[in-house]
């Protein structure tokens, strides 16, 4: 019930007249919760797949798919951009409900106060989700624990979370949706929603042209701008940043430790047949960029070093520390014809930077997986 001066009924629990008015109502975040719910089924997907495709279980790795190449830089690119476009959306989701967030009396029974706790944490869980992914995008970590598990771990929270309010909210959205808006504020949802949907198209093309090679003048808001970057592909850890800034190409050597164990100079190595691929290199925090890279390929060593077919590989870094210094090839990876131990890039010798003198490159790999300044290549029974 309403009284007559607009405020809210204790009993009712209907959002005052002055808020309907400010289209506070159920209807509009019903229409807005329909964006926002898809777009947390897409980045849920889609991190799942990135996720698997970084730390595989025992029984994935055999299976871990190498094609289509540019695999992983649609989904991550995906990921992000979904990502990006949520943070309008959700604004926009709890402006419609802020009425409802903050009702009086707060809690009327032990069933709403379970209500109420289910939409803290739904709230709580979104919010601190997308500012994670948005500020990984940017590669800056104001906080004191590792970003990937947390975000993992939140994602799983976050679904759980919907899931539920969903399955509460759902007749009452149904009945909210189906009926006909003929109050006086259906033009001005209208408006609002469309004013939405731009929103979310602006933070998109301005952002998404990061991985979206045509798109790529249109995102001045995007962290990163591969057609700017030395030998135009980003690079997220200088050679500097991993202590390998002063290697000498006469002094390093690559090691391949298998059943025939050998070991070969630059010289050597690039004395080898060599092989060009044109493959993207696609990151986590959602940029990618196609390049022509040329080098010998780790099937050719791993078959010198005598490894048994569909043996795995683990690739080494000279760098000394940092998460992914030490990587590991699945056999799909390992034994693909188009995955390399490169020491090109369109055309050019690597630069210290792009991973000097030699780096992994295969397709359809997450970025960080793509090991820089390789010192030893291990077979793997």
């Amino acid at each position: 019930m309403v009284s007559p001066g607009g405020r809210k009924s204790a009993v009712s629990g209907e959002a005052p007249v002055r808020d309907r008015a400010r289209l506070h109502d159920a209807r509009t975040a019903t229409a807005v919760g329909r964006w926002l719910g898809a777009g947390v089924v897409v980045c849920f997907v889609t991190g799942l797949i990135s996720h698997g495709l970084q730390t595989p279980p025992d029984w994935l790795a055999p299976r871990l798919p190498t094609r289509p190449v540019w695999g992983y830089r649609v989904t991550q690119g995906l990921h992000v951009a979904t990502g990006i476009a949520l943070v309008p959306l959700l604004l926009v989701k709890l402006w419609a409900v802020r009425p409802r967030l903050f009702v009086r009396p707060p809690v009327r029974s032990v069933l709403h106060a379970a209500e109420r706790a289910s939409v803290g944490v739904l709230v709580s869980a979104a919010l601190l989700e997308v500012f994670l992914g948005l500020v990984n995008t940017a590669q800056w970590y104001p906080w004191p624990f590792p970003f990937k598990p947390v975000h993992w771990a939140l994602a799983w929270v976050l679904v759980g979370a919907t899931m539920l309010h969903v399955a509460v909210k759902a007749p009452q959205a149904a009945a909210h949706w189906r009926r006909s808006p003929a109050d006086p504020q259906g033009p001005d949802r209208r408006s609002l929603l469309l004013g939405t949907g731009a929103a979310v198209g602006v933070v998109t093309l301005t952002t998404v042209g990061q991985s979206v090679t045509p798109l790529r003048r249109l995102a001045v808001l995007a962290p990163r701008a591969p057609d700017a970057s030395a030998q135009g592909v980003p690079v997220n850890r200088t050679a500097a940043e991993a202590g390998v800034a002063g290697l000498a190409a006469e002094r390093w050597r690559l090691t391949v430790a298998g059943p025939r164990p050998f070991d070969l100079t630059l010289a050597a190595l690039n004395a080898l047949p060599q092989h060009t691929a044109r493959l993207p290199i696609a990151c986590v925090e959602g940029w990618s960029a196609a390049a022509d890279w040329t080098g010998v390929r780790v099937r050719d060593l791993l078959e010198r070093a005598g490894a048994p077919a569909g043996a795995g590989a683990r690739v080494v870094s000279l760098q000394q520390q940092g998460g992914y210094r030490v990587s590991e090839l699945p056999p799909p990876y390992a034994w693909d014809p188009l995955t390399l131990l490169a020491l090109r890039i369109n055309g050019r010798e690597l630069s210290p930077d792009h991973g000097f003198p030699a780096r992994i490159i295969a397709p359809n790999r997450p970025g960080v997986l793509q090991t820089k300044w390789v010192g030893r290549i291990e077979v793997l029974s």
